[in-house]
């Protein structure tokens, strides 16, 4: 069953009213009809079961049916705090994170970052992850479009982490597996968790210390040494399967 997005105000007690770019979407490239069945979602974890009643060339009215299904969503809020890698890499960890149940993904600028962003070109490379990040929403069937936050320097990113409840930290000096299970096992649902992934060029000693200092735990994700579009995957699928109810 086809996903929509929507914001609040296009929902009423019983009807959705979709318009903009999904009009189209709905009509001439899924052919869909008056009667067929889909799914919408907006702001919050409600998910709306509901009937093609009405297509126009302006807007298509659906019919709530049910409200309240399945939620696709992870019972703990995950960040994942992504060291600016290439656009292409990024474009990919986006898409990736979202289809393994992050929360948020927010850009970080790291010292050995091979990618430089000038500020003026930062707005358009935001709002391009985050149709991304939608696209990848409505094909995973998530409940809520992850939100692609600004670009952060590495200080206001462990300054946001703070208030997380978990912060994990996979470096590649980091090492006994014992103690890194015990940390996955330690963590609970419904726990604030952000996972720190270094760039290309993987993270700077002082970096990794400031993390620490901000009560990031230090972790290994074995003996290999994984690329940046690979270890913040890794450890989502980790979290996913521990968390996933």
């Amino acid at each position: 069953m086809y996903r929509f997005f929507v914001r609040e105000d296009q929902i009423g007690e019983e009807t959705i009213t979709i318009y903009g770019a999904d009009v189209n979407h709905i009509k001439n490239v899924l052919r869909m009809r008056v009667g067929e069945e889909l799914l919408i979602s907006a702001s919050t974890e409600k998910e709306y079961h509901c009937k093609i009643s009405e297509l126009s060339k302006e807007e298509v009215i659906c019919e709530i049916t049910d409200i309240d299904g399945e939620s696709k969503e992870l019972p703990s809020k995950i960040y994942l705090f992504q060291g600016l890698p290439k656009s292409e890499k990024m474009e990919l960890i986006i898409q990736k994170a979202v289809e393994l149940g992050a929360f948020a993904i927010v850009p970080v600028e790291m010292k050995r970052c091979v990618v430089k962003l000038e500020e003026k070109k930062k707005d358009t490379r935001q709002k391009r992850w985050q149709a991304i990040a939608e696209s990848a929403a409505k094909q995973a069937k998530r409940s809520i479009i992850p939100e692609v936050m600004p670009v952060m320097t590495y200080k206001q990113a462990l300054a946001f982490a703070k208030q997380l409840d978990v912060i994990l930290l996979p470096y590649e000096e980091a090492e006994n597996m014992q103690m890194t299970r015990d940390v996955f096992s330690a963590i609970k649902k419904g726990q604030s968790i952000g996972i720190f992934i270094g760039p290309e060029g993987g993270f700077a000693p002082s970096e990794v210390e400031d993390a620490v200092a901000a009560q990031a735990k230090s972790i290994t994700l074995g003996k290999r040494i994984l690329r940046t579009e690979t270890a913040g995957m890794t450890v989502l699928s980790i979290l996913m399967y521990l968390l996933e109810e």
